[in-house]
Formats: structure tokens, C-alpha cells, sequence
């Protein structure tokens, strides 16, 4: 084993090229340190891959402490997915496939799934595929580097692949739940950045236009419950909508 040590907080694409750059063999697995893997799953997963000479990325069913799947599987971000985000749409129409957001749910599902993006705790690529499309975009400090990935394996003509007899444990939220406000603020920026670089300033200035609106229907949402008396959630959730849009008006962080 090799312990690379870094002097500071690299941010996770750039400490995660440093381990590609040194890593040996056809399969490369980026697993984040909070992930407890099942028996059997990195079994499953390059079985997977040595099957099917197409797939370049594979993930497993990731299962949270409270052991319910969690959703790391999603859409690519469309300019309709978000905007549907933005008025909470896929909150209160969630089973309607055109207005559910960007997330997808592969609950019981017993066959490996082609999808857009898988989520960055936990990850196996091909090398090949690795050395043509290239490390993750150490532009992205904190979030949204596994969506910019997995888009360019799929530009490149790689498909992303779900592969649900792998399973895992990710107890996840360990960083973010030391300063949630500032990780929701990075969240912004890291999406940010997505857009821009994907869809220039016109899908920027999109995207900013409708994060702006998600955080005033979080606003309005999440001060009536306050008012309701629904409890502490969503006092703190009408805080973090209230500190992004400060954010994305004046540039103030927390």
C-alpha cells in the first residue's frame, strides 16, 4: 500500500488524480474513505467490467447508516430538470418521470443500468477509458466533479453504468456536517462552474437565474412551515436558503 500525504485540503478531484497518477493495474477504484464496502462488490464490479468492453465507469447500490438506498443515480442537469428542481416540482410530483428532477431511483432494480452520472463515493473505471478521457477536473474543489466526469466518459462515448448487485455502506456527510451553510454555498459554486463550463455564459446565467428562484421558493416554503411549527429542519433549512441567496446576490459568505 502507498500513503500519498498532502500538506492541506487538495479538494477531492485533484487528491484523487494524485491517487490515478500512482495507481497500477486495468481497474481504478475511487472510494471515498466513509464507504464500507459489502462482500463480493468490487468482485461484482469488474466482473462487470471485463463482461462488457464498453462500459467505462461502474458503481454500486450505495445504502446509507439507516440502511435505505441512496439516490446515486442521476440525469445529467438540463436547464427543465432544474428548473422543475427550482419550484420543487419533484418534490410533489416525484413520480412523474418528466417532472422528477434529476435524480434517478433504482429501487429493487436487479439489472446493471446504463445512467448519465453516478455518484463520486464510490467508483471503478477502466483505465483505458481513464487515459482517454482524463482525471477529474480539479477545477471542482468540493461537488460536482463526479457529474463532469461522468458526462465525459459519456461524450467520449463510455457508458456509466449502475450496477446493483454490488453493494455498499456510505455513511456519508462527515465534511459538510461540520459547516453545512458553507458546504451549501460550495455546492452553488461547484454547479456553478458545471454550467459555465458545459453550457457557457448563456447556461450560467440559466442556471443562476434559477437558483435564485429555488432559494426564494425554499424561502417562502420553509417559512410557512416555521410558522406551522413543523420544527428545527426547517428553521434550518429556511437559513440556508436564506445565506445562498445572500450568496448569489452579493457574493457574502457565512
Amino acid at each position: 500500500m502507498t500513503v500519498i500525504r498532502s500538506k492541506g485540503n487538495l479538494g477531492i478531484a485533484r487528491a484523487n488524480n494524485l491517487g490515478l497518477q500512482r495507481a497500477l493495474g486495468s481497474w481504478l477504484a475511487l472510494v471515498n474513505s466513509d464507504v464500507v464496502l459489502h462482500p463480493g462488490c468490487f468482485e461484482q464490479l469488474i466482473n462487470y467490467l471485463e463482461a462488457h468492453d464498453g462500459a467505462g465507469l461502474v458503481g454500486p447500490a450505495v445504502f446509507g447508516a439507516d440502511g435505505r438506498l441512496q439516490p446515486t443515480c442521476r440525469r445529467l442537469p438540463t436547464i427543465w430538470s432544474t428548473a422543475c428542481r427550482s419550484l420543487a416540482l419533484d418534490n410533489v410530483l416525484s413520480r412523474w418521470p418528466l417532472l422528477s428532477g434529476p435524480e434517478l431511483y433504482y429501487k429493487g432494480q436487479a439489472r446493471p443500468t446504463e445512467v448519465d452520472v453516478l455518484s463520486g463515493c464510490f467508483w471503478v473505471a477502466r483505465r483505458e477509458a481513464v487515459a482517454q478521457v482524463g482525471g477529474l477536473d480539479e477545477r471542482f474543489f468540493f461537488y460536482a466533479e463526479d457529474i463532469d466526469w461522468c458526462k465525459r466518459f459519456g461524450d467520449a462515448g463510455w457508458k456509466v453504468v449502475f450496477v446493483p448487485k454490488a453493494t455498499a455502506t456510505h455513511f456519508g456527510g462527515g465534511s459538510s456536517a461540520k459547516a453545512p451553510l458553507r458546504y451549501s454555498i460550495e455546492l452553488l459554486r461547484a454547479n456553478l462552474a458545471y454550467w459555465r463550463k458545459h453550457r457557457g455564459v448563456p447556461g450560467l446565467a440559466i442556471f443562476f437565474f434559477l437558483s435564485v428562484i429555488h432559494h426564494i421558493t425554499r424561502l417562502l416554503m420553509r417559512g410557512a412551515e416555521t410558522v406551522l411549527g413543523r420544527g428545527l429542519d426547517s428553521a434550518y433549512k429556511y437559513r440556508r436558503s436564506l445565506v445562498c441567496l445572500r450568496w448569489l446576490l452579493t457574493g457574502k459568505e457565512v
